[in-house]
């Protein structure tokens, strides 16, 4: 379990998480090209419904990515009971992270719908979304912590089982729900919520059934302490509620994008929805390679090899931007193709490609600063992280607030934001890893 700094670690723990990832970007450009079908109105409301949802999910990401950091550094110190301790605790801490979140979606939701959203069709469809859709929580949070764990201990071959029965699911029920096939009703937008709920309870018994199978439930005592422990539930939360609040702040600043996007109207917001599935579709290859540079940094600094840190983190950078240059390159040559598969409307394609260009742009700081990032929360300092993504958000707020609702600049300046919030972050970052006050975090 103890990682080295060679180009083929790097690629092995990389490969199998951009498989997990790959798969539910493919469902995402799926149910986008399916609510497509159905008109713009049914891509602008899921725009909004499915970033709301995505800051429920950062409750799970967090403590999750915080689980993370945790088991990184125990499989870097070959503590197998310390894995299972924090395992065990996990599944009560994330059992309570979902039941808040489906309280605070049913409390509040309604009250931030309908002072921030202008559309009210556009509202009551977002809510009675949300409403099926964060029953889907407590399977999110336990899968969740399921690849936490796969990912801490480098056996990231299993997330691309996971992620496949999860998305084969999605997929066919996303179509039989949607559109009414199969002997099931038509549903519309709703169907694409009970479609999702089905396919994260595929995924939280296809991982739970591989940690089972593959007995990793013995080798690393995963179920032996399933009676509370304060200090172990403490000390993940000491971790993993910066990250939380981090990545809740996040995307709730990525959820008033597109609230400002929908008081542009129907059209921009249906445009923003692809450019979110494109994105999110194309810069898997980052998202991996920056949750391998979480989990190697944590486990060299476990295995006391403080020096390599910078080094690691460099490499992977390499692998970053030499992927975001092959991507953006071919988003470029071919968007008519690529957004020809959300819809047939000519005029639609046609004013989303200045945004297209905007956010290639964009995506290559974002190959830089991402892995940066998680760099820095793989040495254990989340307070950090929380810091660095607080004035990051701020300036990108204000960005959001002086050209969209203040200017009403065109859509593409909207998504100049990319640009604020990247470059932010990554002045940041780099000045922490060089200062080398990370080094000698306990955690």
């Amino acid at each position: 379990m103890q990682v080295d700094t060679s180009n083929r670690q790097v690629l092995k723990i990389a490969g199998p998480i951009w498989l997990a990832l790959i798969v539910p970007q493919i469902n995402h450009m799926t149910n986008t090209a399916f609510l497509g079908r159905l008109g713009q109105f049914e891509l602008a409301a899921n725009a909004i419904a499915g970033i709301y949802y995505l800051v429920m999910y950062m409750i799970s990401h967090g403590l999750n990515n915080g689980m993370q950091v945790l088991i990184a550094r125990r499989a870097g110190e070959l503590n197998y009971r310390g894995i299972g301790r924090l395992f065990s605790n996990g599944i009560w801490l994330g059992l309570l992270f979902a039941a808040a979140g489906i309280l605070i979606t049913f409390m509040v939701a309604p009250f931030i719908f309908a002072k921030a959203l202008h559309d009210p069709h556009i509202r009551e469809a977002a809510l009675s979304f949300i409403r099926i859709r964060v029953w889907g929580l407590p399977f999110l949070m336990m899968m969740g912590l399921a690849n936490s764990f796969y990912i801490g201990t480098a056996n990231t071959r299993i997330l691309a089982i996971t992620s496949l029965f999860m998305e084969l699911t999605n997929i066919g029920f996303d179509y039989a729900l949607i559109f009414g096939k199969l002997g099931f009703p038509a549903m519309g937008l709703n169907g694409a919520a009970y479609a999702s709920i089905i396919a994260e309870c595929t995924g939280f018994i296809t991982a739970f059934s591989m940690l089972l199978i593959l007995r990793y439930h013995r080798q690393f005592h995963l179920f032996s302490w399933l009676k509370p422990h304060w200090e172990t539930m403490r000390t993940t939360l000491t971790v993993a509620a910066p990250l939380i609040v981090q990545f809740v702040f996040s995307i709730g600043g990525w959820l008033v994008f597109f609230i400002f996007i929908e008081h542009l109207g129907q059209r921009p917001l249906a445009i923003s929805n692809m450019m979110r599935s494109v994105f999110g579709f194309f810069s898997i290859f980052i998202w991996a390679l920056a949750a391998t540079a979480n989990t190697m940094v944590s486990n060299l600094i476990g295995q006391n090899r403080q020096d390599e840190v910078l080094g690691i983190i460099k490499k992977i950078m390499s692998f970053s931007v030499l992927c975001a240059l092959v991507v953006c390159t071919l988003v470029n040559i071919f968007p008519h193709v690529i957004l020809g598969i959300y819809t047939t409307d000519a005029t639609l394609i046609a004013e989303a490609l200045p945004s297209v260009r905007m956010i290639t742009a964009s995506t290559l700081i974002t190959a830089v600063a991402a892995v940066v990032f998680n760099g820095v929360t793989g040495t254990g300092n989340t307070r950090v992280n929380l810091f660095i993504e607080f004035t990051a958000v701020a300036l990108y707020l204000i960005y959001c607030q002086v050209v969209i609702e203040k200017w009403q600049k065109p859509l593409h300046w909207a998504w100049g934001s990319e640009f604020i919030y990247w470059f932010s972050i990554l002045v940041m970052c780099l000045w922490y890893l060089k200062s080398g006050r990370w080094k000698g975090k306990k955690i």
